[in-house]
């Protein structure tokens, strides 16, 4: 058996679904793009239904960034599109999108436990 890292009493099998966002920001609107998504993040981090919601930015081309959102269960990504932050971030940002965002679900194959994806408790994300 290969080696592996330790985990939490989360070592239930899971089935979790993965989205990653695609978007196209505006030359300039980077910096207010990044502030916007970070509070939206923060919150999201604390759905019950969102296992991770990471923000990435790529290397070479500061206009382009993908949400990471990886959920829980099948109700979960409708629920986290009816919170009050994920609202205001949509508002806030539709002006900043170079084009529209796209959106690619995906299963997750590794790793197969909750906690090999979620936060956990008292984890610092910042």
């Amino acid at each position: 058996m290969p080696p592996c890292r330790a985990f939490s009493s989360q070592d239930n099998p899971v089935n979790y679904q993965c989205v990653h966002v695609f978007v196209s920001v505006k030359p300039g609107a980077e910096e207010d793009f990044l502030a916007a998504s970070l509070d939206n993040a923060r919150a999201s981090s604390l759905e019950p239904g969102i296992a991770r919601f990471d923000v990435i930015q790529q290397q070479d081309d500061a206009t382009k960034f993908v949400l990471v959102e990886v959920y829980k269960n099948a109700d979960a990504p409708a629920a986290h599109k009816g919170t009050n932050h994920y609202l205001a971030w949509r508002k806030t940002v539709e002006h900043m999108m170079a084009e529209p965002r796209k959106a690619i679900k995906y299963k997750n194959l590794f790793p197969t436990t909750a906690g090999g994806w979620d936060y956990g408790d008292g984890i610092s994300l910042e």
